[in-house]
């Protein structure tokens, strides 16, 4: 099945077949052989070959939709991916939600866990990348980043809070 998608502001063409051991994932002309196993509602495991030859590395990847839209927020590295769907060339047909480049960015919890720390606060200026908030989720911590640069307006939680997957923990915009 292939996919025009936006991935984080860039426009990638995604082709995806199933195999006996997984699934060929062809992003931008780019294969790669994955194989994957659902570990929660929204977080999987993956073990990703570049080739038949190449060293398989394990990944733990977090999918969380976006209100229902065809969007959604993929959580990878501590890194923040938002991702929207196309049709056609350079046409967006769903709405990317707020962490694309206009409008201010959303920072959710990709998973139940606890906010270990908060590494900003309400008025600072962010780069893209940045480390924004740490969760602590099944005995690991995941550094949360801006998907672009901009300004914290707001800071929803405090370290120490248990958080569920989707809470809001701060904006950027």
């Amino acid at each position: 099945m292939k996919f025009q998608l936006d991935v984080a502001d860039k426009p990638r063409t995604v082709d995806v077949q199933r195999q006996p051991q997984g699934y060929r994932v062809v992003v931008d002309n780019r294969v790669h052989l994955v194989d994957a196993v659902r570990v929660g509602p929204h977080t999987w495991s993956l073990i990703v070959r570049d080739d038949e030859k190449s060293s398989a590395r394990s990944v733990e990847v977090v999918v969380v939709p976006r209100n229902g839209n065809g969007a959604f927020d993929v959580y990878l590295d501590g890194y923040h991916i938002p991702v929207g769907q196309r049709t056609g060339i350079g046409r967006r047909t769903r709405e990317l939600g707020a962490s694309q480049g206009a409008g201010p960015q959303r920072v959710q919890a990709p998973m139940p866990g606890k906010v270990v720390r908060v590494l900003v606060k309400s008025g600072d200026d962010v780069t893209a990348r940045q480390g924004l908030v740490v969760v602590e989720a099944m005995k690991m911590e995941n550094e949360l980043r801006a998907a672009r640069a901009g300004r914290v307006r707001e800071v929803f939680v405090t370290e120490g809070q248990s958080v569920e997957a989707g809470t809001a923990l701060l904006v950027v915009e």
